[in-house]
């Protein structure tokens, strides 16, 4: 039976650069689509939306992938090197 152990963070360690990254190109995100909400509203126009949302959502995305591409490449780094440990104590 393969175990795969989980390392659980400290409390006080600090948050991945990348993690903040995507944390705050999501809120930025929000921040636009509310402004453009509103703008809407104010003006009576949809024109904002033809540009303005499907450009921030595309940007979303594409640091979403890139995240989720980091994080898959360092978790297949740390099953590769718990199979590595499993092999010297065998």
């Amino acid at each position: 039976m393969i175990k795969i152990s989980r390392v659980k963070r400290n409390p006080k360690q600090p948050m991945e650069f990348s993690k903040k990254i995507l944390i705050v190109m999501f809120l930025i995100t929000l921040i636009i689509v509310a402004c453009a909400i509103t703008m809407s509203y104010m003006t009576q126009t949809t024109d904002v939306y033809a540009y303005l949302i499907p450009s921030i959502f595309v940007e979303l995305s594409v640091g979403t992938a890139f995240y989720y591409k980091k994080a898959e490449k360092e978790n297949l780094l740390k099953i590769e090197q718990s199979f590595e440990k499993e092999d010297e104590n065998i």
